[in-house]
């Protein structure tokens, strides 16, 4: 079992050395960069593009492609010819905001592309404990296509376009636990991480992903539920079983970010 220094959980240095870098990992091959009127909103494997039939919105710019035009049809013409080609794995039918690298919104694309097109996407994550210290964190079901069957926070989502964080926040433990917020304790801004990294599923992805969370605390009463059929389990663990798991890399990447980042 971990052993706890202060009242704090001890963790392996090099570990968490090994975690930063599996959070900031460069792509598998070569990308170019994405623009659109001389702003990045993305990266591509040049070789990617290059070989598909591409809408007159797409073009090859200096070392990279450039989006042209009203950039949310241009992009949404983009997604359609990915999609013909066969290379989407999933079309969500859901729009994600596409910014600069400064984060201002420019426009909206398909969540199904955003890999793809190194396209930074933002999440919202719900962190939460009992009255004990202990952690709420659910067991991912085994037939999502990222990190299926391993441990994540209590609750985790995608921010679609135009919807606000906390928005996305309730609607998401709503879906994924069953909680209304206004049952929990304490809800508040936690923190924010941010990965990259090469997708474990696309050959040609490549994630860039804000993630902004929320911490809480759940009352003894309150039992979370799953109804979207995408949680395998609820558990409540304590702090020192959460270490060891972490430590044996059976959370993901952006849970153990945010766990650390919080303090055991």
């Amino acid at each position: 079992m971990a052993r706890q220094h202060n009242g704090r959980m001890d963790i392996d240095p090099q570990w968490l050395q090994g975690l930063a870098a599996r959070g900031k990992q460069p792509p598998r091959r070569p990308r170019v960069p994405l623009t659109w009127s001389g702003r990045v909103i993305g990266s591509v494997e040049p070789e990617l593009l290059a070989t598909l039939h591409l809408p007159a919105d797409l073009r090859a710019q200096g070392e990279g492609w450039e989006v042209t035009g009203d950039p949310t049809p241009a992009l949404g013409r983009i997604a359609d010819a990915l999609r013909a080609a066969g290379v989407v794995q999933a079309w969500r039918d859901e729009q994600l905001a596409v910014t600069d690298e400064a984060g201002h919104v420019l426009a909206t694309v398909e969540r199904g592309v955003t890999r793809l097109l190194g396209i930074a996407t933002h999440a919202v994550h719900l962190l939460g404990v009992d009255a004990q210290g202990w952690h709420w964190v659910q067991r991912r079901a085994l037939t999502k296509p990222d990190d299926p069957g391993l441990w994540d926070t209590l609750v985790g989502g995608m921010v679609p376009a135009g919807e606000a964080t906390a928005s996305a926040l309730e609607r998401e433990a709503q879906e994924e636990a069953g909680l209304d917020l206004a049952q929990l304790q304490d809800v508040r801004l936690g923190g924010a991480v941010v990965t990259q990294r090469p997708s474990a599923t696309l050959p040609a992805g490549y994630i860039v992903e804000r993630i902004t969370w929320y911490d809480c605390v759940v009352p003894a009463q309150v039992v979370p539920v799953n109804r979207d059929g995408e949680v395998q389990e609820f558990r409540r663990m304590p702090p020192d079983e959460v270490a060891r798991r972490l430590q044996a890399d059976e959370f993901t990447i952006d849970a153990a970010l945010m766990l650390l980042q919080r303090g055991l």
